[in-house]
């Protein structure tokens, strides 16, 4: 799911260096027509699915010589995820979309590489119960819970104190907090470690994404929030730590290279030989770490807030965010009304300390109308 995407691309690299262990049973994709088409014909998938309807007919023409089976819309995705051909999904779409479809896998017990973090963000308990129901095995495909999942093998009983996600702390580490208001989003893009998609890697800058790491950790290791920390690695060479009680501290290390956890996750609870390039130590001239700066990065704060308080705020601060980052990224707002964006929804929204899917789908959609509104009053006010 999003095989046209940062996460899908490297994903399909990946998969194409293994023909004897993975073949692609459905590819899915949401607006990239061209590139989907190309994947297309590539993998010689049983099906294809492009989520904009409008694209459908295009997608027919182009694969009418091929026995490989077309559909488009949300439903199609639900339902495509489930057959029993698939064996594992990788759950890559990103934003709020991806949370259905990879729900309609985990309900049909599949083994989830996930790598779409908002579906642990807005539903993390609601997935908990349904995996713990269905036998499905969740494997994170983020580097720093592929990096803590990693660090646990092995010490199931074994009591943690905490963990620590490490952050690269994103382009703007280092530019004084007054500069900031200034930035456009061609700057915010040039992520100095990891080749990612626009939305994360703007979420990188702001530090929301290690803000929505924090949630997404929460759920899939059972932790409390205050058992969880964060901390600045600009290298991106040791991609997180578990902190265990007798003392003993573990890390996995790695080249930031989003291929390795990838490649994990597909063939968990093996370790498959490859030759993606490796980390040499020598070459590491320092390896550093400092504390976030939380009043030039209120987002994390924000969602260490959302975490706290619980039931739908996780999902109104989500919807907020993918809002703010598209009106950002289209040059309707400032790098530093990120935050301002995310706060004004989450103190003016209905809050529900026990929502299920369907008050989620109402939070998510309200959510996204007051942030609009919000964009809109700040642009005018420029």
């Amino acid at each position: 799911m999003g095989s046209t995407g940062s996460i899908g691309t490297q994903s399909l690299d990946i998969i194409s260096r293994y023909p004897d262990r993975f073949t692609v049973e459905v590819l899915i994709a949401g607006n990239n027509i061209d590139l989907l088409i190309q994947q297309a014909h590539k993998f010689q998938p049983d099906s294809v699915v492009i989520a904009n309807p409008d694209h459908y007919l295009q997608l027919k023409e182009s694969l009418q010589n091929t026995n490989i089976k077309v559909y488009a819309g949300t439903e199609a995705i639900e339902q495509v995820v489930t057959a029993s051909t698939v064996d594992v999904v990788i759950a890559s779409i990103v934003g709020y979309s991806g949370v259905r479809p990879t729900i309609a896998a985990i309900k049909a017990g599949k083994k989830i590489a996930l790598a779409n973090k908002e579906t642990l963000v807005v539903a993390g308990e609601i997935i908990g119960k349904l995996a713990r129901e269905s036998g499905s095995i969740i494997i994170p495909i983020d580097s720093e819970h592929s990096a803590i999942f990693q660090c646990l093998v092995g010490e199931l009983g074994n009591p943690i104190e905490k963990i620590t996600l490490t952050a690269s702390g994103g382009p703007f580490l280092n530019l004084p907090e007054e500069m900031l208001r200034n930035v456009k989003p061609c700057d915010a893009l040039k992520h100095p470690n990891w080749n990612m998609g626009c939305k994360v890697t703007i979420d990188s800058a702001s530090l929301m994404n290690k803000g929505l790491e924090v949630i997404e950790a929460k759920w899939l290791f059972g932790l409390k929030p205050e058992e969880i920390s964060v901390i600045i690695h600009p290298q991106s060479i040791i991609h997180s730590f578990v902190h265990f009680a007798d003392g003993s501290v573990k890390a996995q290390l790695g080249i930031p290279d989003m291929r390795v956890p990838i490649l994990y996750a597909l063939s968990y609870p093996e370790r498959l030989s490859s030759d993606l390039p490796r980390l040499v130590l020598n070459d590491c001239k320092s390896l550093t770490f400092s504390d976030p700066d939380l009043k030039k990065f209120r987002n994390l704060t924000l969602a260490y807030n959302a975490i706290n308080q619980g039931g739908n705020m996780p999902c109104i601060l989500n919807a907020a965010n993918e809002m703010a980052v598209n009106a950002f990224l289209d040059e309707k707002i400032r790098f530093t009304q990120l935050p301002e964006v995310v706060e004004h929804t989450m103190e003016t929204s209905l809050f529900s300390p026990s929502p299920d899917l369907d008050f989620l789908d109402v939070t998510d959609k309200n959510a996204r109308e007051t942030a609009l509104r919000f964009i809109n009053k700040l642009q005018n006010e420029k």
